[in-house]
C-alpha cells in the first residue's frame, strides 16, 4: 500500500479532498443542530455584532466596548462580509475552522498511530468540540487550529529547517493572540520547547537568547500592530484598557477556578488517564518524545484554561486536541481490543452531545426568538428608537433592526457584579443613562447567568414595573425572557 506523504499526511491530491470532505460531512451533522440560530451560544452573538458593526465603520473598544482582541471581531467582520448579516454566515465560517482543526489532529495522529485511527482521532475532535461549547461560533473553534499548526511546526526539533517552522509557528501563535490571549502559556511553550531543541543542537545560549528574542517579537508583532492602528488614530487609550487593564480590573467569581466542572471534565480526564495508562503499561507509542510533547502541551493547555480569575465550562475545548493525542496508545488498534476502544469513544462523546435534545432545544430557541422579534421590531428603529436588552440575547438587536443604546451592549458588562469595576465607567451610572431617555422595549430574564450586581438590577426593575407593561414573554434556554414596553409607546415606530 502507497505510504502517506510525511510533510501532508494524504496519499494524493484525491486522498486529501476525501479526507477533507467526509471530515466537512461529519462536521456539518454534528453542528446541524445549530446552524442558523441566532441563540445558538451566548458570547459569539456579541462578536457577531460588533464584526457586523465593523462593517459599517465601527471600531471595537471605541464605538462597541469588549475585552476580546481586535482580531476575533475581525474573524467575525471577514465571515459577515462573505456570508450576510446572519448567524449562518459566522457558524459556516467556524465549521470550516472545525474542518481544519480536525485535519490537524489527523495529522498530528499519524506520528503514533495509523490512518485509521488517526481519522477517528479527527472525528473523536469535532465531537468534543461540540461537546465542550465551541458548537456554534465561540472563541476555542478559531484558535485551537492554530495551537495545532504551532505544534506541528515545532514538534520534530530535528527538522532540517527547524528554526523557519519555529519562527512560522510564533508568528501563528502571535495571531492566535489576537483571537484570545489566554493563548499565552501554550505559545510560550512552543517557543520553549523549539529552543530546547535548538539547544540540543549545540547552539550557544548567547544564540539563543537572540533566537528567543525574535520568537517573542514574532509572537508580539499582531498585537502591536492592532495597538499603533489605534495609537494612529487617537484612540490608544481605548485600546489599552479593553486589551489589558480591563482583565485585571474583572471581580474573580465566587466559585473561583476550580470547584464547578467535574463532571463536565470526566470525558477529558478518561481519555487522557487510559492514554496514559496504556502508554505506560503497553509501551504503545513508538516515537516517546513526540508523545512526551503531547503530554507537556496537554499541561500548557491546562494553563490556558485557567489563566483567568473565572473558568467558564467551554474554556475546556483548549484541551481537547492535546488529550486526543495523549489518548492515542489507548485508542490504538495496535492494542488488544483493535478498535473497540476508538469506537467506544466516537459512540459515547456522541451520545453526551444529546443530539435529540439539542434539535428540540434549539427549535424552542427559534420559536422563541421569533416571538420576541415579532413583538420588539414594530416598537424600535436604527436611529433613535433603541431596544435595550438588560438581561437576555444580545442578538435581539440585529434581528429587530434595532439602533444601539450604549457602547457596553452586552448585557453581562452592566448587570453582572463581577464586572463592576471593568468597564472604565460605573455600571449604576451607565444604567441611570440609558434609563433617562426611556428605551421603547427593555428586555429581561428572570434567571440571571452570572452574579448580579444588585444595586443595577434594583434599579431597572423598579423603572419596568413603574413605566412599563410586560407585553410579551418566551421560555429560552430555560429562561423566561420578557418583553417591556414602555407604557403609552405607539404601535408601530415611524
Amino acid at each position: 500500500m502507497k505510504s502517506s506523504d510525511p510533510q501532508t499526511g494524504f496519499h494524493s491530491r484525491a486522498d486529501a479532498v476525501s479526507v477533507v470532505l467526509l471530515l466537512t460531512v461529519c462536521a456539518l451533522v454534528i453542528r446541524l443542530p445549530f446552524l442558523g440560530d441566532a441563540n445558538a451560544d451566548i458570547d459569539e452573538q456579541l462578536y457577531s455584532l460588533i464584526g457586523n458593526a465593523m462593517l459599517d465603520g465601527k471600531l471595537p473598544f471605541v464605538d462597541l466596548w469588549d475585552r476580546k482582541p481586535f482580531g476575533l471581531f475581525l474573524l467575525y467582520a471577514l465571515a459577515h462580509a462573505i456570508g450576510g448579516p446572519s448567524p449562518l454566515a459566522y457558524q459556516l465560517f467556524a465549521t470550516g475552522f472545525a474542518v481544519l482543526g480536525a485535519v490537524l489532529t489527523r495529522h498530528l495522529a499519524l506520528t503514533l498511530v495509523d490512518r485509521t485511527v488517526a481519522m477517528g482521532a479527527a472525528v473523536l475532535y469535532l465531537l468534543l468540540m461540540a461537546l465542550y461549547g465551541p458548537h456554534s461560533g465561540q472563541t476555542e473553534i478559531f484558535h485551537v487550529p492554530a495551537m495545532l499548526a504551532m505544534a506541528i511546526l515545532v514538534r520534530d526539533p530535528g527538522h532540517p529547517h527547524a528554526i523557519r517552522r519555529a519562527l512560522a509557528a510564533m508568528l501563528i501563535g502571535g495571531l492566535a493572540l489576537q483571537i484570545k490571549y489566554t493563548v499565552v502559556p501554550q505559545c510560550a511553550f512552543f517557543g520553549l520547547w523549539a529552543l530546547w531543541g535548538q539547544y540540543g543542537r549545540d547552539r550557544s545560549l548567547v544564540r539563543l537568547a537572540g533566537l528567543g528574542a525574535v520568537f517573542a517579537a514574532l509572537g508580539l508583532l499582531p498585537t502591536a500592530l492592532v495597538g499603533l492602528s489605534y495609537l494612529a488614530i487617537g484612540e490608544w487609550d481605548a485600546f489599552w484598557f479593553a486589551n489589558f487593564v480591563s482583565f485585571f480590573d474583572r471581580l474573580p467569581s465566587p466559585a473561583g477556578r476550580f470547584s464547578a466542572h467535574w463532571l463536565y471534565q470526566l470525558p477529558l480526564v478518561a481519555l487522557a488517564g487510559l492514554g496514559a495508562y496504556a502508554a505506560l503499561r503497553m509501551g504503545i507509542p513508538t516515537d516517546r518524545r513526540t508523545y512526551a510533547f503531547y503530554a507537556a502541551w496537554l499541561l500548557a493547555s491546562l494553563a490556558t484554561v485557567f489563566l483567568p480569575s473565572t473558568v467558564y465550562a467551554y474554556y475546556y475545548a483548549a484541551l481537547v486536541p492535546a488529550t486526543i493525542l495523549l489518548a492515542l496508545p489507548f485508542l490504538d488498534r495496535r492494542g488488544p481490543l483493535r478498535l473497540a476502544p476508538m469506537l467506544a469513544a466516537i459512540a459515547i462523546c456522541f451520545s453526551l452531545l444529546y443530539y435529540g435534545t439539542r434539535v428540540d432545544a434549539t427549535q424552542r430557541s427559534r420559536a422563541g426568538m421569533a416571538q420576541l422579534v415579532a413583538t420588539i421590531s414594530p416598537l424600535v428603529d436604527d436611529r433613535t428608537r433603541c431596544l435595550w436588552v438588560f438581561d437576555g440575547p444580545t442578538a435581539l438587536y440585529r434581528e429587530t433592526g434595532s439602533c444601539l443604546p450604549t457602547r457596553f451592549i452586552y448585557p453581562d458588562h452592566l448587570n453582572n457584579a463581577l464586572e463592576r469595576d471593568a468597564l472604565g465607567v460605573r455600571q449604576s451610572d451607565e444604567v441611570r443613562r440609558i434609563l433617562s431617555r426611556p428605551p421603547p422595549v427593555i428586555v429581561t430574564a428572570d434567571i440571571p447567568f452570572t452574579t448580579q450586581n444588585e444595586q443595577v438590577k434594583a434599579l431597572v426593575m423598579r423603572t419596568v414595573a413603574r413605566d412599563y407593561e410586560r407585553r410579551s414573554h418566551a421560555r429560552i434556554h430555560a429562561r423566561t425572557i420578557s418583553v417591556w414596553v414602555l407604557r403609552d409607546a405607539p404601535a408601530e415606530a415611524d
